[in-house]
C-alpha cells in the first residue's frame, strides 16, 4: 500500500532555515508573505495530497485514460479533484495578483508541487504544465493576448500544453514541420502534427490552451526559423467564453509504461487559428521561458516520487518480520525482528533518505533563486540569480530524475518480491519515475547542455555563482568543531569537481567530443557535489539548533545523522567518477558502428 504524509517539518527546515524566507520576504510584494501564511499553505496543500490526490494514485493508473473519437475521459474521480484542486486556489499559488494569482514564492509553489508528485504524479502533470504555459505567455505574449487568456489559466478553468514533438523530430526542433500561415486579420492557420502532447486533451477544464511551434512561410531553415502560436481548443468568444471548436483534434493517446492516468496526446492541426506569441522566428527562446519551467519541475517529479517510496518502503521494513539482528534478536518476542534492523536495509533506506532530502534542499535553492529574479530591485542581484538558475536547471531536470528513478527500484529491492506485484504500489512507482528521464529534454541531453552551454556561458560566469559560494563556505567551516570532518568531505569532492570542470574545458575546446563523452558523469558528479553541499549546510544550521531543540532534537539529529551518511556513504561515488571523466572518448568512440 502506498504510504504518504507530507514532509512539512523538512520543508519548514529548508524554507526557513536552511534558505531563510525572510530572503523573500523583504523584497517588493513580499511584505504579506509571512512564514505563518507559508506554513499554513504548505499544511492545506499537505491535506489535499494525502486525502484527494494519493486515493487516486494507484486506481488511476489502474484505469488510465479513455480515448475516443477524438475525446478524452480521465479516470474516475480525476475530474471531481481538479475541479477541488482548481476551487481551493491551488493552480494561482505562484501567479501574478493582475492576473487573479496569490503572488506567493515560487519555493513555496514547488514544495506544493513536490506534495502532488509525491502522491499522484499523473494528476500533477495537468496543472503543472498549465503553470509552464503561463510562465512563457506571461513573459512573451502581447497584452491583448495575456488580458484574454491568462486569468482563465491562473484560476484554472482552462488548461496549457506545449507543443513541440513531432513524428520525425523530437531534440531536433529544427527539423519541425508545422506551418503557420499569416492572415490578414492579424491570426495565423496552424497546420501540422505532433506528438507525446501530455495533457493535449481531456475533460478536466473546459477550454486548452496549446502553445505550438511552428514555421512562417518564409522561415529560414533550422532553430532560427521558428515561431511560437498560442492555439486554443475552443477559441473565445467576445464575452471570454469557450466558443466554436478550433482546427485541433487529438487522434490517439498513447498506452504508456507509466503515468497513465495522464492523457498523452498526438494531435492534429488543420487550419487552426492561432497567434503569435512574441516576435516571429524567435518562438524557440520564448518556449525556452516554459521549457525551463518545466524542466525544474520533473526534477520535482524526481523528488516527489523518492520521498514516496522512502514513507512506503520505512512502513514496509518496519512491519515485515524476517530473519533475526546479527547481533542478536531484537524482537524476542516476534517470531523474527523486522527487517529495518538489519544493516542492508537501513543501508538502502538511508540512501533514498538522503536523495530526497538532498534534492529537497538544493531545491530550495534554485527556487529561491526564480523568486529573487522576480523580485529582485538590484539589476545585479537579478543577474545573479539568473545565471544561477540557468547553470542548476540541467542538474536538477537529471539528477533529480535519475536519483527518484534509483530510489523507486531500490524501494522495491526493499518489499522483495512483494514489491514486484501491484498489490503494495511501489512497483507504480518505477514506473511512474521512468519518464522524467526523458521528457523534457533526456536527461543526456541535459548533461550536453550543462558542458556545451552553460559551463562556457558568460566566459565561466555562470559557474563562478556555485563554485564561489562552495568554496567560501569549504573556507569558513572546515575546521569547525561541530561539522569540519563533514566539509572536509565536502572539500574532497568539491576538488574533484574543480579537476573535472578545468580537464573538460581545456579537452573540450579542441574536441567537441571529448567534453560529450564526459557529459553524463561530470553532470552526476557536479550534482553529488551540490547536494554534499545542501547536506554540509544543513549539518551546520542542524548542529546549531540542538543544544536548544527540545521537542525538535529527534529532527536534528535525524538531520545529523543522515548528512554523515551522505557524506561517507554517497559522496565519495562522487571521486570515481573523475577518472572516467578524464579518460576521455577513445575508449566509446574506438568501435566501427559496424561492429555495435
Amino acid at each position: 500500500m502506498q504510504t504518504y504524509k507530507a514532509p512539512l517539518r523538512d520543508m519548514r527546515f529548508v524554507l526557513h532555515e536552511l534558505h531563510d524566507s525572510r530572503r523573500i520576504t523583504a523584497l517588493p510584494g513580499g511584505e504579506e508573505l509571512s512564514p505563518e501564511l507559508m506554513d499554513s499553505v504548505l499544511e492545506e496543500a499537505a491535506k489535499i495530497a494525502a486525502e484527494v490526490l494519493l486515493p487516486l494514485n494507484a486506481s488511476g493508473d489502474e484505469e488510465g485514460c479513455h480515448y475516443e473519437n477524438g475525446v478524452v475521459r480521465t479516470p474516475k474521480g480525476f475530474k471531481a479533484a481538479y475541479d477541488l484542486f482548481r476551487e481551493g486556489g491551488w493552480t494561482s499559488l505562484a501567479c501574478d495578483p493582475a492576473y487573479g494569482g496569490q503572488g506567493l514564492p515560487e519555493i513555496v509553489n514547488k514544495l506544493v508541487e513536490e506534495m502532488s508528485c509525491a502522491t499522484n504524479l499523473a494528476f500533477g502533470l495537468y496543472p503543472g504544465l498549465t503553470h509552464g504555459a503561463y510562465l512563457a505567455l506571461r513573459d512573451h505574449g502581447s497584452e491583448e493576448l495575456k488580458a484574454r487568456f491568462l486569468p482563465k489559466m491562473v484560476d484554472g478553468t482552462w488548461s496549457g500544453t506545449m507543443c513541440l514533438t513531432e513524428a520525425h523530430c523530437g531534440t531536433d526542433l529544427g527539423q519541425l514541420r508545422t506551418r503557420a500561415v499569416p492572415q490578414p486579420d492579424g491570426s495565423y492557420r496552424v497546420s501540422g502534427a505532433k506528438i507525446f502532447i501530455s495533457a493535449g486533451e481531456h475533460d478536466l477544464t473546459e477550454n486548452i490552451v496549446h502553445l505550438v511551434l511552428a514555421r512562417l512561410p518564409d522561415a529560414p531553415a533550422g532553430v532560427k526559423g521558428i515561431s511560437l502560436f498560442l492555439v486554443p481548443k475552443f477559441l473565445p468568444t467576445a464575452e471570454g467564453a469557450p466558443g466554436a471548436r478550433n482546427g485541433v483534434l487529438c487522434t490517439a493517446i498513447e498506452h504508456k509504461m507509466g503515468i497513465r492516468a495522464s492523457a498523452t496526446c498526438q494531435l492534429t492541426f488543420e487550419d487552426a487559428t492561432g497567434w503569435l506569441v512574441g516576435a516571429p522566428n524567435k518562438g524557440l527562446a520564448a518556449m525556452f521561458t516554459m521549457m525551463n519551467s518545466e524542466r525544474l519541475s520533473v526534477g520535482i517529479q524526481g523528488l516527489g516520487i523518492a520521498e514516496a517510496t522512502y514513507q512506503s518502503a520505512v512502513t514496509y521494513a518496519k512491519e515485515r518480520l524476517q530473519g533475526r539482528s546479527l547481533a542478536g534478536a531484537k524482537r524476542p518476542d516476534l517470531a523474527a525482528d523486522p527487517i529495518i534492523v538489519h544493516p542492508d536495509i537501513r543501508r538502502t533506506l538511508l540512501t533514498i533518505r538522503a536523495y530526497a532530502e538532498g534534492c529537497r534542499a538544493l531545491a530550495g535553492w534554485v527556487a529561491q533563486a526564480l523568486d529573487l529574479m522576480e523580485r529582485e530591485t538590484d539589476p545585479a542581484a537579478r543577474a545573479a540569480a539568473d545565471d544561477f538558475t540557468a547553470l542548476m536547471t540541467p542538474v536538477v531536470k537529471a539528477l533529480f530524475t535519475d536519483l527518484g528513478f534509483e530510489a523507486a527500484s531500490l524501494g522495491v529491492q526493499i518489499y522483495g518480491g512483494h514489491g514486484y506485484i501491484r498489490d503494495h504500489g511501489v512497483e507504480q512507482f518505477v514506473r511512474d519515475a521512468r519518464i522524467a528521464m526523458l521528457y523534457e529534454g533526456t536527461n543526456g541531453v541535459q548533461a550536453l547542455d550543462l558542458v556545451g552551454r552553460k559551463l562556457p556561458a558568460h566566459a565561466g560566469r555562470s559557474l563562478r555563482r556555485f563554485f564561489h559560494p562552495v568554496a567560501e563556505f569549504i573556507e569558513a567551516k572546515k575546521d569547525d568543531p561541530a561539522i569540519g570532518p563533514l566539509v572536509q568531505a565536502l572539500a574532497k569532492g568539491f576538488g574533484a569537481l574543480q579537476l573535472a570542470t578545468a580537464h573538460i574545458a581545456e579537452r573540450g575546446q579542441r574536441d567537441a567530443e571529448e567534453a560529450g563523452a564526459a557529459a553524463t558523469e561530470y553532470l552526476r558528479l557536479f550534482g553529488l557535489v551540490a547536494l554534499g553541499f545542501m547536506w554540509a549546510r544543513s549539518a551546520e544550521v542542524a548542529a546549531a539548533k540542538l543544544p536548544a531543540a527540545n521537542g525538535d532534537a529527534g529532527f536534528y539529529r535525524a538531520k545529523l545523522a543522515t548528512a554523515r551518511f551522505y557524506m561517507e556513504r554517497i559522496l565519495p561515488n562522487a571521486f570515481a567518477l573523475l577518472p572516467a571523466i578524464k579518460s576521455g572518448k577513445a575508449a566509446m568512440m574506438a568501435l566501427d558502428e559496424v561492429d555495435f
